[in-house]
């Protein structure tokens, strides 16, 4: 997808924007062996359900008094011993593999809840008793568009991501960084800001959500990953939010280049990279990506075969994304027998990096000379 031939939904008036609310899909049978598999599903001591018994919330405001649409919520006593427990070990789960001897000095400082949006989350804040240090983690519904989108993001994005699931509960871990539209509000034009190097990485960013098909990627669904380097800083661009892995059926949803709220990513990359280099910077992207899938191809394969026989999306969706796409690759056989959002998603991960899957045994026999 180029950058120069298509323009920003700021310019061009189009109607960039998901569904307004997506259903929740069930973790079936087959998607639940595979988390079992592979260690991701584990026996949590709180559920999702356990939380939703809050007697009382207040609003959460920023610095500037503004409404975040969190709430701070409040349990009964009764119920809030149990919770507290529950809540410290499930940190100890996601960040020691359960070892609960370090569990003696941490504890739960806040829970915030989110009505806004598909997922509903808990943003639980564990904070350290002895030097007041705090981390976060979110428990959610398990929603299987979010498992497969976490899941892809783990196997090939350039980040991992540790979750869990039990039951009807989805845990994540928190993953730092700066909000997009933040960072656009208060980073972009900073004077110590590389302008050139974090847009070659909204190329890539954009790259990749499009060949593993991941939607809704405006500014505050992804965060911005600063790194001190040699003389400078380089960024890494992660998603946050994975509701929209393969559910929309306009192709124009899974590429973040198109949504108003990235403009001015899109703006600072036309301005410093000519064509040449954002054709390099996305096969870059492809390159990395076609390493990830090979070197993982087996794990990639048995969650793909599940997807393709799961209900992720409605009909009418899935049509009208395999109509784009095959307009798009100007192809009407490649996506023809696609009925369903894992098969397009398979298939779409096969045309897109085909040509440097195919250079990956050259390259291998290269560096065995």
């Amino acid at each position: 997808m180029e950058f120069t031939t298509n323009d920003n939904a700021l310019n061009d008036g189009q109607d960039n924007k998901p569904s307004r609310k997506k259903p929740m899909f069930p973790v079936n049978d087959q998607l639940r062996s595979y988390l079992k598999q592979h260690g991701r599903e584990v026996k949590l001591p709180v559920s999702y359900k356990d939380l939703l018994q809050f007697t009382y919330s207040v609003p959460v405001t920023d610095k500037n008094g503004k409404d975040t649409y969190w709430e701070k919520v409040t349990y009964d006593m009764k119920e809030w011993n149990f919770i507290r427990q529950g809540l410290v070990e499930m940190y100890a789960i996601l960040k020691t593999e359960g070892d609960l001897s370090f569990t003696k000095h941490l504890d739960v400082a806040r829970i915030d809840y989110c009505s806004f949006g598909n997922s509903n989350p808990f943003r639980i804040r564990i904070v350290n008793k002895f030097n007041d240090n705090y981390d976060h983690y979110y428990i959610k519904i398990a929603d299987a568009s979010r498992v497969y989108g976490l899941e892809l993001e783990h196997l090939l994005s350039p980040n991992r991501i540790t979750f869990f699931t039990y039951q009807n509960t989805l845990v994540e871990e928190h993953i730092p960084g700066i909000p997009g539209d933040l960072f656009i509000k208060t980073y972009l034009n900073a004077p110590e800001t590389n302008q050139i190097r974090l847009a070659k990485e909204f190329v890539k960013f954009n790259e990749r959500c499009f060949v593993r098909l991941l939607g809704d990627m405006r500014s505050y669904n992804f965060v911005i990953d600063i790194t001190p380097d040699i003389e400078d800083f380089q960024y890494r661009i992660r998603a946050i939010d994975f509701d929209q892995q393969s559910y929309e059926g306009r192709k124009n949803l899974y590429l973040p280049q198109f949504f108003k709220e990235n403009y001015s990513f899109v703006e600072l990359s036309l301005r410093h990279l000519n064509k040449d280099s954002i054709e390099q910077y996305q096969t870059e992207e492809r390159t990395l990506m076609a390493f990830r899938l090979a070197s993982a191809r087996y794990r990639i394969l048995k969650l793909l075969d599940i997807m393709v026989a799961d209900s992720i999306s409605t009909p009418e969706k899935t049509a009208q994304l395999k109509n784009e796409l095959s307009a798009y690759y100007d192809s009407t056989t490649i996506f023809k027998r696609c009925n369903s959002m894992g098969r397009l998603v398979k298939m779409h991960l096969k045309t897109a990096l085909r040509k440097n899957l195919a250079l990956i045994p050259k390259i291998q026999s290269r560096s065995e000379e």
